[in-house]
């Protein structure tokens, strides 16, 4: 785990980060629709599973900007931005109705992405456990699949005296609309770092990562 700390004084949104981290200490966060048509297409068509292939394409564009790799250590109150980031995915368990978390390590390559999330997957289906330690995975953002319905609103609580930078990432089962397939998503983003434009950039990189990974698969 690699990153590189930020110079406050220096940082590009330096006015924004001490508003947000001393007078008003929030977070952003929003929820809309995204087509997904031609991805749902890509997975049948290849065998592979929609829910993997998503989660690809969202570490790829969380991947793509500084902005979303930004964290903040209260230890020695640095503002840093890592090198790269990877989620935390859940495994829910239908007999227990509970889930566990997977530390899944991302990898730019989608093969190696693909059998190394899945492999992750099927072990957690054997464990039961809930265990997460921040300190031992500083790098890892939060990426959760409400599996159960097709949702038009979703909020993520924190304390607001909590200075937590990285991306909270939820979404929902997508539904036919118009003829297409829409699915709801979600993203939370600290206001320190983010503001409307970054939180609304993540689903406009979607979009154009969805298009590039079909056309080019």
């Amino acid at each position: 785990m690699d990153y590189k700390v930020i110079d406050k004084d220096k940082y590009y949104r330096a006015g924004v980060y001490r508003h947000f981290t001393e007078d008003c200490k929030c977070s952003v966060s929003m929820t809309a629709r995204i087509d997904v048509t031609s991805l749902v297409e890509f997975s049948k068509k290849q065998g592979s599973k929609f829910y993997v292939d998503f989660l690809y394409l969202l570490c790829r564009v969380l991947n793509s900007r500084d902005d979303y790799k930004m964290n903040y250590l209260w230890q020695s109150d640095e503002l840093v931005c890592y090198d790269v980031i990877n989620p935390i995915q859940y495994i829910f368990h239908e007999d227990s109705e509970t889930c566990t978390p997977v530390y899944t390590t991302y990898y730019d390559s989608y093969g190696e992405f693909y059998r190394h999330a899945t492999e992750d997957i099927e072990k957690a289906k054997e464990s039961r456990e809930y265990s997460l330690s921040s300190g031992d995975h500083p790098n890892w953002f939060d990426a959760s699949y409400i599996s159960w319905v097709s949702y038009d609103s979703l909020n993520v609580e924190l304390p607001d005296g909590y200075l937590y930078f990285l991306p909270i990432v939820n979404w929902g089962r997508y539904r036919e609309e118009g003829g297409r397939l829409m699915m709801p998503l979600t993203v939370r983003l600290n206001h320190a770092v983010a503001d409307g434009f970054l939180v609304a950039n993540v689903y406009r990189l979607l979009e154009k990562e969805i298009e590039r990974f079909v056309t080019n698969a």
